[in-house]
């Protein structure tokens, strides 16, 4: 599969990451929309049937996609993995605990505790920028997985009132109290962007909106019950450009 058509998977099913994708240098979109694809691929398996074993099954054969031969020469291989030819086997090894952690998906039961649901950010956001990061040659993974993690909350809220639509129980408590009390812990441990070299600086680029809609969940936790957390598109790119530059 192409770069190209990697790309539209990506527009149509993560348009932020999309964005971010298209601000990156054109070396780096090679990288960044094959794993961006992979991930639309992946977080819309445990969505597209209701019966849980059938979910599961269709994670388990990306996981068994993703541990054979990544080439693109093979006819055998889906188009996106056979995408994911630049892999080395510890990029692999994080992409597989992406697909482990999005078991959770499938059920209904809420994270246990703030420690499990800190694992699944860091598993799924966590995961996914850091195996961009080392792609791209970056070293600070600390950093880029609690810039990570931060973002993944913010989607994570944004998408509360539809995850409770579909019957799931994002949060034991999803009170305001405990949604700002989130806010302000994941607030408080990001990093600057600035801060970090430019492979991880381009690699975390899709964070960009983390910093601004954990900032309005802080002064307004409502805004999550109301399904009113998001940027303007204007807002949006005003601030892709800042982060970009």
């Amino acid at each position: 599969m192409s770069v190209q058509a990697c790309a539209e998977i990506v527009r149509n099913g993560d348009p932020d990451r999309f964005l971010a994708t298209m601000a990156a240098p054109p070396a780096a979109r090679t990288i960044l929309f094959p794993l961006y694809a992979f991930n639309v691929e992946v977080t819309r398996a445990p969505w597209v049937t209701k019966e849980p074993m059938l979910a599961q099954m269709r994670l388990q054969w990306w996981r068994d996609l993703l541990g054979g031969p990544r080439s693109a020469k093979d006819p055998a291989r889906h188009e996106v993995a056979a995408a994911l030819g630049f892999l080395d086997a510890g990029s692999a090894a994080l992409l597989d605990g992406l697909i482990d952690a999005r078991h959770w998906d499938i059920g209904t039961d809420p994270h246990a505790d703030d420690a499990a649901l800190d694992a699944y950010l860091d598993a799924t956001a966590g995961n996914l920028a850091w195996t961009a990061a080392r792609s791209l040659g970056a070293v600070e993974e600390d950093a880029v997985r609690r810039l990570a993690r931060a973002a993944g909350l913010a989607r994570y809220l944004a998408a509360l009132p539809a995850l409770k639509a579909a019957g799931k129980r994002p949060l034991t408590d999803d009170s305001p109290e405990t949604v700002r009390g989130l806010a302000r812990r994941y607030l408080g441990d990001m990093p600057r962007a600035r801060s970090l070299s430019r492979p991880a600086r381009i690699a975390t680029l899709e964070t960009w909106q983390a910093r601004p809609l954990l900032t309005a969940i802080l002064r307004d936790p409502a805004r999550v019950e109301r399904g009113a957390v998001g940027l303007s598109e204007g807002g949006k790119r005003l601030r892709l450009l800042a982060a970009s530059v």
